[in-house]
């Protein structure tokens, strides 16, 4: 992970190269989904798997496509006792979050116009995109699931790719299904899975919205098809920005930043600092960390393309290069990160000291 000085030709250029990425994919990428969108709107099923079978290396038919709703309840019931605990932990914090969110109808009488109001109504089906075959995505399926039940959407799917060259869906992915009620799945992944909640196949029905995140083809997807179906977001891939004093301990600073980076090698991770100490301290952590990280592969080569620790003038220096970024994930590992908030323009999310 190299070490960068803010205002430096280096600098500059890296910060260049973080602005390109991820915007309007290549033609190549999006004529590649217009024609699976388009396979899969004319040929249903049969398109659905032709593209399984080319992508996963998986032959499905009618009867496997679906996963058995007693194989979903097996894997919660058989989950190690202590994942089963957080999944649930973790499930409640996010039901209490979302409640805080949820909308509500309103009316008023205007005099001389009537009744004016607002009436909120849940959606009637939702499918949630649930990333696999590299990795298992158990918190893709509680973040997705229990805001849409909060909401009091009636029926989830979710589709999600089969592990390449067997038809397998992570247990862990199940047993977050289970525990929020969803059972209908689908081992179906990529534009075509897409292509499919969108315009309905012989086996899997038509949804009104779809969420989850993806890679470049599954975003590409999703926009293609927007105003065909209701969609979440158009998200870019994975990104961090961790503004750091020192007063964090530089092996969590690197945690946080492969936490991202071994998403995808299109992720960013990218740490600000004042003090050239704590960077090569954060640089040297990285690197220590990166020998036994299971997806080492992916996360050193998003590093080398869009990884830097950079060195700033100051904390208000590094809050305005952050602005100017607005990164996904803010992190203020500061020794008083509720000073700095206020100056927090534009981020996705913004966590505050070590424990977040």
């Amino acid at each position: 992970m190299r070490i960068l000085r803010a205002g430096s030709p280096d600098a500059a250029a890296f910060l260049d190269a973080l602005r390109d990425r991820g915007r309007t994919p290549a033609p190549e990428v999006e004529a590649a989904v217009r024609t699976i969108l388009e396979d899969v709107r004319q040929q249903g099923d049969a398109a659905l798997f032709a593209y399984t079978e080319k992508f996963d290396g998986i032959r499905l038919d009618a009867e496997t496509l679906r996963v058995p709703e007693a194989e979903v309840a097996a894997a919660l019931e058989s989950l190690d006792p202590q994942v089963r605990q957080a999944l649930a932990l973790a499930a409640g914090r996010i039901e209490a979050f979302h409640r805080r969110q949820r909308r509500e109808s309103w009316f008023y009488h205007e005099e001389g116009t009537g009744l004016l109001g607002q009436l909120v109504r849940p959606l009637a089906r939702v499918g949630l995109y649930v990333p696999g075959g590299s990795a298992a995505y158990p918190s893709t399926v509680l973040m997705n699931a229990i805001p849409a039940r909060v909401a009091g959407v009636d029926e989830l799917v979710i589709c999600t790719p089969p592990g390449r060259g067997d038809h397998s869906v992570p247990p862990a992915v199940l047993a977050a299904a289970s525990l929020v009620g969803v059972r209908e799945i689908y081992r179906a992944g990529g534009a075509q899975a897409v292509a499919a909640l969108a315009y309905g196949t012989e086996s899997i029905r038509p949804v009104d919205k779809i969420v989850g995140p993806g890679n470049i083809y599954v975003a590409t997807a999703k926009r293609l098809l927007f105003g065909v179906v209701g969609i979440d977001m158009v998200a870019g891939p994975s990104e961090i920005l961790v503004i750091t004093d020192g007063s964090v301990a530089a092996s969590w600073v690197a945690a946080d930043l492969l936490a991202q980076a071994e998403h995808d090698a299109l992720a960013s991770a990218v740490c600000l600092t004042p003090s050239p100490d704590v960077a090569e301290a954060v640089q040297a952590e990285v690197e220590r960390q990166l020998a036994a990280l299971p997806r080492g592969t992916v996360a050193r080569e998003a590093l080398e393309a869009f990884g830097a620790v950079i060195v700033v003038t100051d904390l208000q220096a590094a809050l305005t290069l952050a602005n100017a970024i607005a990164p996904e994930h803010l992190e203020l590992l500061v020794g008083d990160p509720w000073a700095l908030v206020p100056e927090v323009k534009h981020a996705g999310a913004v966590f505050l000291g070590a424990h977040t």
